[in-house]
């Protein structure tokens, strides 16, 4: 199927994406203004600038606002303070509905803050993160987990954005994780991106990198096996991104890879698995076609590597890459 043929389709979809959302901090700072604190006489960062996005689970949000899908909602849980305002505003203003998200004063909003020098462009100072390492609140994950099951069977598709790398802290429990099987395996079709736990997910078409889909292998059964790990899953369809080289698609055909666009030097490739995801996701949905459904995150992607961020595709640029 032409990309202006999945494009068309896709303003009819209704997609939730449900998982860790957060807010990306892009902080350009001045060298020549970070001086010596009188009172602590510690070194300052004087940030000049601050852009704001969502990020992890929002950037797949914007992505598929980005691509025009017709309906894209967020289900998460972010605090209730400064943070999250900026959040839910930097959603709204791209079209993303974020009424189903839960919001607390139980935990703090998720952020990335990325410092970037101003004279050089370049990210060059440790980040600063605000993260939950605590586990999520038992309110706070009951109030998730039946929002999920009241409103999932609404949309055509569910992706799953599993980003936390602590053990506790993210959205994705193991109660909500039964959730979202429950829900695949009814027969909706669920996305699973997921960094440190992909083996524990069950039913869902199940999309790793090549570096997390080798650990997760080793978690579930100690060896490195990419058929065994879709069985373990009991997944209709494993999909392996290796970057640059494209993917490998695991399904009741066998194992393929397609390879993806070589690009010589990409700007940013920070992002570049989530653009994949909604690009593929959708296709998938829409086509039926694991084959198709890489093509086009390979297509989505091979865009957004090229901008500075987490960058996006807009079908005008998806159809010209095409050409």
């Amino acid at each position: 199927m032409k990309a202006a043929q999945i494009l068309k389709k896709m303003r009819d979809l209704r997609v939730l994406i449900v998982g860790d959302i957060c807010l990306d901090r892009w902080c350009r700072y001045s060298p020549e203004h970070s001086e010596v604190s009188r009172e602590t006489g510690l070194p300052r960062t004087a940030v000049i600038h601050t852009e704001t996005t969502a990020g992890a689970a929002g950037t797949i949000a914007n992505n598929l606002a980005s691509l025009s899908v017709g309906v894209v909602s967020v289900l998460g849980a972010i605090g209730d303070d400064g943070i999250g305002f900026e959040l839910s505003h930097a959603l709204s203003a791209r079209g993303i509905s974020s009424e189903p998200i839960v919001r607390t004063p139980l935990i703090q909003t998720f952020t990335y803050t990325k410092l970037i020098n101003n004279n050089t462009g370049i990210e060059d100072l440790p980040r600063v993160d605000f993260i939950n390492t605590a586990d999520l609140p038992a309110m706070v994950e009951a109030q998730l987990v039946e929002s999920f099951r009241a409103i999932a069977g609404s949309f055509d598709l569910v992706v799953v954005s599993d980003q936390a790398e602590t053990a506790s802290g993210g959205v994705v429990t193991p109660r909500m994780r039964d959730a979202i099987c429950g829900h695949a395996g009814s027969g909706n079709l669920v996305w699973v991106d997921s960094r440190r736990r992909a083996e524990h997910f069950r039913h869902c078409v199940v999309k790793p990198n090549e570096d997390e889909a080798t650990e997760a292998s080793r978690r579930a059964f100690g060896a490195v096996d990419f058929e065994a790990l879709r069985r373990h899953v009991r997944s209709p369809l494993l999909i392996v991104t290796r970057g640059g080289d494209g993917a490998s698609i695991f399904d009741d055909r066998g194992e393929r890879l397609l390879p993806g666009a070589k690009i010589a030097n990409p700007v940013d490739i920070c992002g570049a698995g989530d653009s994949f995801t909604a690009g593929a996701a959708t296709a998938l949905k829409i086509t039926g076609s694991a084959d198709e459904a890489v093509r086009f995150g390979n297509l989505v992607a091979s865009i957004t590597v090229m901008k500075p961020g987490t960058g996006t595709a807009s079908p005008q640029e998806v159809l010209q890459r095409e050409a």
